[in-house]
């Protein structure tokens, strides 16, 4: 008998496949979400790492033509009011209200300072909302996906005790298969989850430091302009 049973266990295939083929709906449907989830998240993961060194690389070049000591006036009619870089644009934003707060006469406005900062704390917001744009899909499929994936397991290990009790045989032939495929929807679980987690947490550092370095600027530039308000 068990060598009957240890000839049938040999002729099922085990291949991953096969598992999801032999697989009920319902499990099917988890892997398939799962295997959506883990594929968007690589597409995200993608996306922001080249977004980031665009980013790197375009702060790296403004800074040296800003810190290049060309008139800063010159330097934003190069660039113009709606420049491709997002250090560029928060210059530009506070060079914006800088002329803008100038009258005909060539006076300021009252409160120049506090619009210039006011400007570029509103441009240094919408680029740190396009960082960080799609991290929130990373941080859900990291928290949900292991949960997902055991939905499936247990789905299919009832479904597998229910072939067993139909059966009335609790051989390794009829007991692995089904253990095997419900089993197999917990490791796609963790297969999303665990990159989106460390991405994710990855992606958020590096988003950080490149809007600590955007506020860095700002504080730098303020300080220029200040001193021109003073005199």
């Amino acid at each position: 008998m068990e060598t009957e049973t240890l000839a049938i266990a040999q002729e099922i295939d085990f291949s991953l496949f096969a598992l999801f083929a032999r697989a009920t709906l319902t499990v099917k449907i988890v892997m398939t979400l799962l295997m959506v989830m883990s594929f968007w998240s690589w597409a995200i993961i993608v996306q922001k790492h080249l977004m980031y060194r665009r980013a790197r690389r375009d702060s790296s070049v403004f800074d040296s033509a800003f810190w290049s000591g060309e008139p800063l006036d010159e330097l934003y009619d190069k660039l113009g009011s709606e420049p491709s870089g997002a250090s560029e644009r928060v210059f530009a934003a506070g060079m914006t209200e800088w002329r803008r707060s100038h009258r005909q006469d060539g006076g300021l406005i009252a409160g120049a300072q506090a619009r210039i900062d006011r400007s570029m704390n509103v441009a240094i917001a919408r680029e740190s909302e396009g960082l960080t744009k799609g991290l929130s899909f990373l941080a859900t499929t990291g928290s949900t996906a292991p949960f997902i994936g055991l939905f499936g397991t247990v789905w299919g290990i009832k479904h597998a005790f229910e072939q067993i009790a139909i059966s009335q045989n609790t051989s390794l032939a009829v007991v692995a298969p089904g253990i095997a495929e419900a089993l197999l929807a917990t490791g796609i679980g963790l297969v999303a989850a665990i990159p989106a987690v460390v991405f994710y947490n990855k992606l958020s550092a590096d988003s950080d430091q490149i809007v600590g370095n955007y506020e860095s600027f700002s504080d730098e530039f303020a300080t220029i302009l200040s001193r021109q308000l003073d005199a």
